[in-house]
Order: C-alpha cells, then sequence, then structure tokens
C-alpha cells in the first residue's frame, strides 16, 4: 500500500505538470497574441512567475479542495487516483483539440466522481465550497469581463491624446508585469488544487506513514489544517515545468480567435484576470484560470464594439465549461470502478 500512495503521488504530480501545459496557454495567451513575446520567452516567463507562487500567497485553496468538497472518511487511494485519471484523461481531450476548459473544475469533478462511485451522493460535503465553485463558473469571466472592460476604459481615455503607435510602446513594457502577475496569480490558484487532493490522500492514509521514519515519516498527515512544504514546492515546480512545455493549441483559440489583441488590451485582459484570481485565491475559492481570463478577454473586444468578439468560438467555449466537471466526473467514475476490482492492497 505505500508505494500504492507513492505512485498516487506523482500521479498527482503529473496532472500537475499537465495543468501546467494545459492552462499555460490562458496565462501567455495574451502577450503571444499581441507578440510582445515569443512563445518560447512567454512560456519561460510565466513559469518563474507559476513558482514563485511556493513563496508568497496562502494555501486557503488547497485547504478547500482536500476537506471542503467530499466527506473525508469517504477518501481512500482508490478516490484520489480515480479522480485525478478523471482530471487527467479530460484535460488532454480538451488540449488535443484547442479548447480551453478549466483544470481546476476538472479535478474537483474528477474528484467527486470518484468520490460518488464509491459511496453515492451522501459522500458529497453539499455546502459553501460547493456553492463557491458553482457560482464561480458564472460569476468568474463576468468578473473578469467587467474589470477589464473598465480597466480598458479608463486606459483608452487617460490616453486619449496618445498616437497608437506610442500607446503600444508603452504597453508592450506594461505587458511584461501584467503578464507576470497573471501568471503569478495562475500558479497561486490552480497549482493548489493539487495539494488538496494529495494532502486528502495522505490524511486518508495517516495509519500506514504513523511511526515511519526518515522521508516515510514526511507523508505522514495528521490532519488537513496545513500543506506540508514538501507538497507545496512539488506542486509548484511540476506546474511551472509543465508551463515550460506550453500549450500551442489553445494559445491560438485564446490569444487571437476570440478577438484581435493589442498591447493595451493585452494589459487590460491580464491584470483584470489577476485581480479576481488572487482574491478568490485569498478567500479559498477554486476558480478558473480559464473562464477569468476568457472573461477578461471578451471584456476588451467589448470596448470596440460587440461585433469585435467572435461570439461563435465564445460560445464553444462556455459549453466546454459547462460540460467539464460532469465529463470529468463520469470518466473519473469509471476509473475508480475498475480500479476497486483490481483490489489494490
Amino acid at each position: 500500500m505505500i508505494t500504492y500512495v507513492i505512485i498516487i503521488v506523482l500521479v498527482a504530480f503529473v496532472f500537475d505538470f499537465i495543468n501546467g501545459f494545459h492552462d499555460s496557454a490562458n496565462s501567455i495567451a495574451t502577450i503571444v497574441g499581441t507578440r510582445v513575446l515569443s512563445p518560447v520567452a512567454a512560456v519561460g516567463w510565466a513559469s518563474l512567475f507559476n513558482f514563485l507562487g511556493a513563496f508568497v500567497g496562502s494555501t486557503a485553496v488547497a485547504k478547500a479542495v482536500s476537506s471542503g468538497f467530499v466527506v473525508q472518511s469517504v477518501v481512500d487511494p482508490n478516490v484520489i487516483l480515480g479522480g485525478l485519471l478523471g482530471a487527467i484523461f479530460w484535460d488532454l481531450i480538451t488540449w488535443w483539440f484547442g479548447i480551453p476548459t478549466s483544470s481546476s473544475h476538472a479535478i474537483i469533478g474528477g474528484f467527486a466522481g470518484a468520490a460518488v462511485s464509491k459511496g453515492g451522493f451522501a459522500a458529497l460535503l453539499w455546502g459553501t465550497k460547493w456553492e463557491q465553485t458553482l457560482l464561480a463558473i458564472v460569476l468568474s469571466p463576468l468578473f473578469g469581463a467587467l474589470f477589464a472592460f473598465l480597466l480598458m476604459v479608463l486606459v483608452l481615455n487617460l490616453f486619449v491624446r496618445s498616437t497608437p503607435s506610442k500607446t503600444d510602446r508603452l504597453f508592450r513594457r506594461g505587458q511584461l508585469l501584467s503578464s507576470g502577475f497573471l501568471s503569478y496569480a495562475h500558479g497561486q490558484n490552480d497549482a493548489q488544487k493539487t495539494m488538496g487532493i494529495i494532502v486528502g490522500l495522505l490524511v486518508s492514509t495517516k495509519a500506514i506513514f504513523a511511526g515511519k521514519t526518515g522521508l516515510l515519516g514526511y507523508m505522514y498527515l495528521e490532519n488537513n489544517d496545513h500543506v506540508p512544504r514538501w507538497v507545496e514546492f512539488g506542486a509548484y515546480t511540476a506546474i511551472a515545468l509543465g508551463t515550460l512545455f506550453g500549450g500551442w493549441r489553445i494559445v491560438h483559440t485564446m490569444g487571437s480567435r476570440v478577438t484581435r489583441l493589442r498591447p493595451v488590451s493585452g494589459f487590460c485582459a491580464e491584470t483584470g484576470a489577476a485581480t479576481v484570481l488572487i482574491t478568490a485565491a485569498q478567500l479559498g475559492i477554486p476558480v478558473s484560470t480559464t473562464h477569468t481570463i476568457t472573461g477578461a478577454i471578451v471584456g476588451v473586444g467589448a470596448t470596440t464594439r460587440l461585433s469585435a468578439v467572435r461570439w461563435s468560438i465564445a460560445r464553444r467555449i462556455v459549453w466546454a465549461w459547462v460540460i467539464t466537471i460532469p465529463a470529468a466526473a463520469i470518466i473519473a467514475a469509471l476509473a475508480y470502478r475498475a480500479l476497486a476490482l483490481v483490489n489494490i492492497k
């Protein structure tokens, strides 16, 4: 069983890596779409700020994921692994088709689906965290759009007498800061979901690590009150490395197909989205980077005219959002059933 738990921890870091290359597109699409940085430079820049989350910020989201969605007594290694497999398969499917979906909601849906497969709907903790997460599916893109729209209107009025070329030169530099801010916010919110899953696993298997010494001693965790430092570093390292590989299919969708971006609009979209993500992370609400930056891109596009937004692409993205939690849950439920049949000891 010890070996099995270690393998699941490694699978969790693999999911975080996939999260990095799947969702890196969200944090770099705007700066690539405006041609401020090349794709290679952009992913390097983003991975650096993803990793900074390990040193600055709270772990409120990790604690929420580990204890706010599923009854702890239902959690076991098969539930955790089933949830991870559901999220990984859904991420890979949507990455292949270039659809920017939420890894955050995939892991929550996968975790819930595996738990329901084991213990029925009574296995879910219906309450504040579910309400906040489901509400955030609607509100995070709206708040992202609103903040980005207002910031864009403010900037356009402040620079109304400036020529487009001067404005672009200024915001090409500004976009380096806003892109870094967004990547830091992405790491702060998204890497914590993996931390929460690992914490849930360690608490559920604490009996087998009780009294262990050496490296195995670090895997003993009494409760969900804190996140071990090695889990934090592992999660942030995995998501940063994943970001280095990039998700070019999704970059194309986000950076050019939703609306045409300039450095000034990229700056406003990134700043608006990052503000929403950081606020949610401090409140312990697991929101989606994908949803938020997509809303922000739509918001800055709408300041030109509503027709500047390619609504057919936006509708396709929204439909993917709607089905992410149930799709990942179904895959995870099937994975749990398969793992239960194997009956690993």
